[in-house]
């Protein structure tokens, strides 16, 4: 039996914005935004079943990946949606769950992000890294470890490679996407 790699909850169903990327292998389920040029790959699986996941242009979610919300409850009205910004690179095997992430992150492989946690724009997390819940991590900043904690201020060529981090996925994904035209 084939599964969508789409899927409705509760009659919502995920928008895929213009020249983004779903591998087939990759589960959206439910209230999920994907704005343009964004690249899902394999083995992804993203529910937005009790709440909102919102992902930027030009992000990508690398093999492995999981995203997940929190549901709105009486003492957290607003739950936790998750919302990843512009130009985000979530590494292999991480786990990102309601969480809020800025513009220009890279998400080191196998990190976790957990619920409440806010982390600005320009932002470096090391592999295998662990965010605490309601945790602020400051733009401009390395973050490692487990818990988290701020190692340093990014160096010019992390800073730089945060973008061409993003560029080289857009690209990537841009010549999946040709494949399947030409298949």
């Amino acid at each position: 039996m084939l599964i969508p790699k789409l899927r409705s909850y509760k009659g919502v169903t995920p928008k895929i914005g213009e020249n983004s990327y779903v591998d087939d292998s990759a589960i959206l389920i439910g209230d999920i935004t994907l704005s343009e040029d964004v690249s899902i790959w394999p083995l992804v699986a993203a529910r937005g079943d009790v709440n909102t996941i919102n992902i930027g242009a030009r992000t990508n979610v690398q093999d492995g990946s999981i995203l997940h919300v929190t549901r709105k409850s009486k003492n957290n009205p607003d739950g936790y949606p998750l919302i990843i910004g512009e130009d985000v690179t979530i590494g292999h095997l991480c786990m990102l769950h309601g969480c809020t992430l800025g513009n220009r992150i890279l998400v080191g492989m196998g990190a976790i992000i957990m619920d409440g946690a806010i982390v600005q724009d320009d932002v470096f997390i090391g592999a295998g890294t662990l965010v605490p819940p309601n945790k602020i991590l400051e733009s401009g900043f390395l973050y490692v470890g487990n818990p988290m904690k701020k190692a340093r201020p990014l160096k010019e060529s992390e800073s730089a490679f945060l973008k061409q981090s993003a560029i080289n996925y857009t690209e990537l994904k841009d010549d999946y996407l040709a494949e399947l035209v030409n298949n």
